[in-house]
This record gives structure tokens, sequence and C-alpha cells, in this order.
């Protein structure tokens, strides 16, 4: 199936220069969204993923019926303040400043393996913090799973180390 086709290409939003691209059309075509779901239980099935983890928000979107479909536990990535328990934090560099994400200090259990998932990879920035914090808690990431990749913002070369499956590249 060509996805891309149901991806709308917003220019210069969020701010000017930015090409966005907007996954609801995606999602609102109910045949077209559980293919590309689909396709990652599929691949997180081959990895063997005891639990699926997802950054805030759209990874929530994306990981949540994987985890649904697969009968394992989901655990939410979030960022600083959100989660109401003992969390391990990892902070990492945005283009102007610093973000921090945080994940619940029992959400993964030595030896889990462990399949990340969102709605694209960009800079990879979000994905390598996500990933410090599975493996912290002693996870092992068995994959990273997207709907598209921004090829242009380099972002698998963070992940050159993980094995990693995209439905769509952007050059």
């Amino acid at each position: 199936m060509d996805y891309k086709e149901h991806i709308k290409i917003v220019q210069d939003w969020p701010k000017e220069g930015v090409e966005f691209k907007d996954i609801t059309p995606l999602m609102a075509d109910g045949k077209v969204f559980k293919a590309a779901i689909d396709e990652i239980i599929e691949y997180a099935k081959e990895k063997k993923a005891d639990i699926i983890v997802g950054p805030e928000a759209r990874g929530f979107i994306i990981g949540c019926p994987v985890s649904y479909a697969l009968e394992v536990g989901f655990a939410p990535v979030r960022k600083e303040g959100k989660l109401p328990r003992d969390v391990i934090k990892v902070s990492y560099g945005l283009e102007y400043g610093e973000n921090v994400l945080t994940l619940h200090k029992d959400a993964i259990k030595p030896g889990q393996r462990v399949l990340i998932t969102d709605d694209l990879l960009a800079t990879g920035g979000t994905i390598e913090a996500t990933i410090k914090l599975v493996e912290k808690l002693g996870g092992i990431v068995v994959g990273c799973a997207f709907l598209i990749d921004l090829a242009y913002l380099n972002g698998m070369e963070k992940l050159k180390d993980y094995d990693v499956l995209t439905l769509m590249k952007y050059e």
C-alpha cells in the first residue's frame, strides 16, 4: 500500500519553512490505519517484543494498538512532570534548548525485549532519549518502528546500532 497517499503535507507549519507531514488522514481511514499498524505488529512479532514503549503523544497512537494486538504491555515516555510515580530522566538537546523525557522506574524489567514506536523519525533526538531510558532500566531495544522517516533530517544516524522499520520515507 502506498501510505504516502494518505499523508497531508502542510506547508509552513508549525513555522515558516517547515513542511509538516500530517498523519491524521491516514488515521482517519480505518482500513489504511489498520494496514499500517498490522505491518508494525508483524515486525513486533518477528522481534519477539515483550513490551512496547512510545514517546508522547503520537508514539502512544502507534504503540497502543500494537501492544493491544500482541497482548503485551505499553509503557509511555512523557515529558518531565507528567508521570505520577518515581521516574528516571534523560535530557536531550533541541534546536533551541533542551527537553527532558521520563519513564516510570518500574516500567521495564531487566532483560525485557522492547519495541519503540512513534509516528515519525526526524532528527532522532526523542528516540535516542527513549532508548537511553529503556536501556537504563535494563531493557533490550529489539527495534524501532515508525510510519515515516524524514531521511533528510538524518535521524537514522542516531539509530545505526538498532533495527528500524519505517513504512514511508521522505528524502
